[in-house]
C-alpha cells in the first residue's frame, strides 16, 4: 500500500514548556535567571512527527488539543513544519497536554505534567480510512492515552497491518499499570521501540537479551531498544544489530527517543537496513540531544545525513 501519505503519527501530542539550566525553584516569589527558555511541540507522537517532518517525510498528525492558547502553538507549528493537520482533533473545555520541564545543568529534567486533551482523544470509525492513508503507522504514548489505550489501539494496529501499513510504536513513562494496555498489541507491532528501561518495567525481567525473547515471544516482529549510552540494540528474529552511540556534548535529552524513532523510520522508508536505519536514528538523536527541546538540532534530511557521516568517520 503506497498510501498518500509517508506516516500517520498517532497519539500523545503535548505543548513542552523547557527552561535550562535549573538548579533550584527559588524560595516564596523570588526570581532566578535562567539562560534558556522555549516551546516545543513533544510527546510520543508529537515529537516524532515534527522530526519525520524535518527528515523529508510527508506526514499526517492524529492526535487532540484542547481549545486554549497551547492548542494554537501546536497546532501553528506544525502546519508550519509541513504536517497535515486534519485529524487533530481541538476539543471543547479541554486543556491541551503540557508539560514544564525544569532541565538541570546535569541534564536530569524533573517534570510538571497536565494530562489534558490527549486523555480525551480516540480515532472514530468514521476517521479510519484516512488514518490508514499511509506506508507507515507510528503509534506513540500508550499508557497516557486514557481513551485510545488498551482495545482501541490493538483495533487500530491490527486495521493497519490488515491495510498493510507497517507499524511502530513507543510509549512514554512505563508504570505498574502499563502492561495491561501494552500486552495486547505486542503481535501487531512490527517495529516495537521502547527504551531498555520501559522495556524491562514491562516485561518484569532483566537485560537486552531476555528483553528480547520476551517481547518476541509474544509476537513483537522487530525489537528495537534504545539504551542510553549504550546505544541501541536491534533484534529480528536471531539477527542482532548493535548501534553505538556518538560522541557528542550532550544539553539536553528531552525527545531523544522520539528523535530516534524519527529517524528509525526515514530509514525503513527509505529501504535501508536494519544497521542504517539504526545510525540514522542515532544521528537524530544525537542532533535533538545537543540543544534544548524535542525538535533541537535537526534542520534537514541533508544535514542530519552530513552528520551521521561525520560522525561515523569520527
Amino acid at each position: 500500500m503506497s498510501g498518500r501519505f509517508d506516516v500517520s503519527v498517532v497519539g500523545l501530542y503535548i505543548l513542552d514548556i523547557l527552561g535550562r539550566p535549573v538548579e533550584s525553584i527559588p524560595e516564596g516569589g523570588n526570581v532566578e535567571f535562567i539562560e534558556e527558555i522555549r516551546l516545543t511541540v513533544a510527546g510520543t507522537a508529537g515529537g516524532t512527527v515534527v522530526d519525520l517532518a524535518k527528515l523529508g517525510l510527508k506526514c499526517q498528525a492524529v492526535g487532540a488539543v484542547g481549545d486554549d492558547e497551547k492548542a494554537d502553538f501546536v497546532l501553528n507549528h506544525m502546519a508550519r513544519a509541513g504536517i497535515d493537520c486534519r485529524l487533530m482533533q481541538q476539543l471543547e473545555g479541554v486543556e491541551t497536554s503540557a508539560t514544564i520541564l525544569n532541565v538541570r545543568a546535569n541534564g536530569e529534567r524533573p517534570a510538571l505534567h497536565c494530562r489534558g486533551a490527549s486523555d480525551h482523544f480516540d480515532v472514530s470509525p468514521d476517521q479510519l480510512s484516512e488514518v490508514l492513508n499511509c506506508r507507515f503507522l507510528h503509534l506513540g504514548g500508550t499508557g497516557l492515552l486514557a481513551r485510545m489505550d488498551g482495545e482501541p489501539s490493538r483495533r487500530l494496529l491490527q486495521a493497519a497491518q490488515e491495510a498493510g501499513c507497517v507499524t511502530t510504536w513507543d510509549l512514554v513513562g512505563a508504570g505498574p499499570d502499563t502492561w495491561q494496555f501494552v500486552e495486547p498489541l505486542l503481535p501487531h507491532i512490527d517495529y516495537f521501540i521502547p527504551s531498555i528501561e520501559e522495556a524491562e518495567i514491562l516485561s518484569g525481567v532483566s537485560g537486552v537479551e531476555d528483553n528480547i525473547a520476551f517481547f518476541q515471544s509474544r509476537g513483537v516482529k522487530c525489537c528495537v531498544l534504545t539504551m542510553g549510552g549504550d546505544g541501541s540494540m536491534i533484534a529480528q528474529g536471531n539477527d542482532r544489530v548493535h548501534v553505538p552511540v556518538y560522541d557528542i556534548d550532550v544539553v539536553d535529552t528531552t525527545g531523544c527517543g522520539d528523535a530516534y524513532t524519527a529517524g528509525f523510520i526515514a530509514g525503513l522508508a527509505d529501504d535501508r537496513s536494519l544497521l542504517e536505519c539504526g545510525h540514522l536514528g542515532t544521528a537524530a538523536a544525537s542532533l535533538v540531544a545537543s540543544g534544548l527541546g524535542s525538535d533541537a538540532g535537526i534542520i534537514d534530511r541533508a544535514q542530519t545525513e552530513a552528520a551521521m557521516a561525520a560522525w561515523r568517520a569520527a
